[in-house]
Parts: structure tokens; sequence; C-alpha cells
């Protein structure tokens, strides 16, 4: 039983890995400039700090699954390894939850504090978040995934094997 967990562990953080990674590179490539009425706007994720924030989180969890894939239980013990799964998972939530906040704005605009929407005249840049907003949830979600499992089989020692 500890062979199959081992093996379903590596594949769900291989899984995160590969959807952080497209999250940043995704959120990395996101650029676009355009006219409006004579006037030039340049829409690019460096100018937000909740992109940022988003981009360096991915980054972050990406480093995290290879070295975790890498760590033997002699170096780290298995319960840490747990932890440290939960502090990743809530560390990409932030990091959604301010992308997502900021990505609204960019779309809907806000009339009560006078922000224009800027999606129809960046419609690249705004396909670019959206794809990288998609990917993070979906290494949310890998991430989410990976600590109940690790919780549930930490908790069980029948299905990880510890006596």
């Amino acid at each position: 039983m500890a062979k199959a967990y081992r093996i379903c562990t590596i594949l769900l953080r291989l899984m995160a890995m590969a959807a952080v990674i497209a999250a940043a590179v995704v959120m990395a490539t996101s650029h676009e400039t355009t006219t409006y009425f004579n006037l030039t706007l340049k829409a690019d994720f460096t100018q937000t700090p909740s992109f940022k924030f988003f981009l360096i989180a991915n980054c972050i969890a990406a480093l995290y699954s290879l070295l975790a894939l890498f760590a033997s239980s002699t170096f780290i013990p298995p319960r840490w390894v747990m932890v440290f799964d939960v502090m990743m998972a809530m560390l990409l939530t932030a990091a959604m939850a301010a992308a997502l906040a900021i990505a609204q704005v960019g779309k809907k605009g806000n009339q009560h504090a006078g922000w224009l929407p800027i999606c129809d005249q960046v419609p690249k840049y705004c396909n670019h978040v959206m794809g990288a907003l998609i990917s993070g949830f979906v290494g949310l979600l890998f991430y989410t995934i990976i600590v109940f499992y690790t919780i549930s089989t930490e908790l069980n020692p029948l299905l990880s094997g510890n006596k």
C-alpha cells in the first residue's frame, strides 16, 4: 500500500507542478499594447501587484513541488511535508483571490470608483490572464487534493504503511 501511496502522491505533485508552471508562464507572457483615442494603452502583468503576487506564488509552489518530489522521508518527516502542502494551498488560494479580484475589475470595471473596464481595449492580454487564472485554479485544485490525500493517509496508519 505504501508503494501505491507514493505513486499517487508523485502523480498528483507532477500534475500540480505542471499546472502552476503553466499558470506562471502564461501570466509572465501576458502583455499587450494598443492605441485608444490617440492614447497608447499598455497592459502588462507587472503593472499590477496582484498579478505579480500570483506569478511569484505559482513559482514558489512549482519549486516546492519539485523539492517535495525529491525529498525523501529521511530528510523531511511526512508530517512536515503535510504542513508545507497546506501552506502551499493557502498561498495559492491567496494568490488566486487577489488575481481574480483584479481580473474582475479589469473585465467589468468599477463604476463607483470610476474605474473603466480594459478588456475591450486589450482582449489578448485579458485572455492570457484568464488562461493563467484557469491554470492556477487547476493547480490549486491539485494542491487541495494533495492536502486531503496526505492528511487522510497520515491519519490512517493502515493506508500509509505506518504501524
